[in-house]
């Protein structure tokens, strides 16, 4: 079985966090964090507000269908811990995003053990993050546009990496 973590952080919209739950489940991720100031559903012991936790879960499940029910996930406000973390557990730390040094992802030979790190709609992932991980992926882009959605963006990386695991 493929081992992928993603890692979405500092998402802004309540919309791509509920694709992203529906497309990570559908993929059969293993595990999903939500992190810095990304919007995240209803959690064991949550300390929100009840009406914040209300509103925040009903919009994401609705965008989902239900996905964050059957997928593991859990939000962690310290992306750099979970990076660590994970790294003492011999995954390789993959962020998604355009850069000097990054590799196209149709290149790239992934481990046994990801964890794949997606950013901000519209800055991406911070250079702090970059720095912190181990490799940086691009998808290569054949229209005018320059990148695409994060959720599409996630979805084709996650596949990718995904279907390299199992045919290893």
């Amino acid at each position: 079985m493929a081992k992928l973590i993603i890692v979405a952080n500092n998402l802004r919209s309540i919309h791509n966090v509920g694709s992203i739950f529906r497309t990570a489940e559908g993929l059969g991720v293993e595990k999903l964090y939500l992190t810095g100031y990304t919007p995240y559903p209803r959690l064991e012991n949550d300390d929100r507000l009840p009406h914040q936790i209300n509103k925040l879960d009903k919009a994401i499940s609705k965008v989902s269908l239900g996905a964050e029910k059957n997928l593991d996930f859990d939000y962690h406000d310290d992306i750099f811990e979970l990076i660590k973390k994970y790294k003492q557990k011999n995954y390789r730390i993959v962020a998604l995003e355009q850069a000097k040094n990054s590799v196209n992802i149709l290149d790239y030979k992934p481990m046994e053990k990801s964890i794949l790190i997606i950013g901000n709609e519209v800055d991406g992932i911070e250079q702090s993050v970059l720095e912190s991980s181990e490799d940086i992926l691009e998808i290569p882009m054949m229209g005018k546009k320059e990148s695409f959605n994060v959720v599409q963006a996630m979805a084709i990386a996650s596949f990718y990496l995904i279907n390299q695991q199992l045919t290893k």
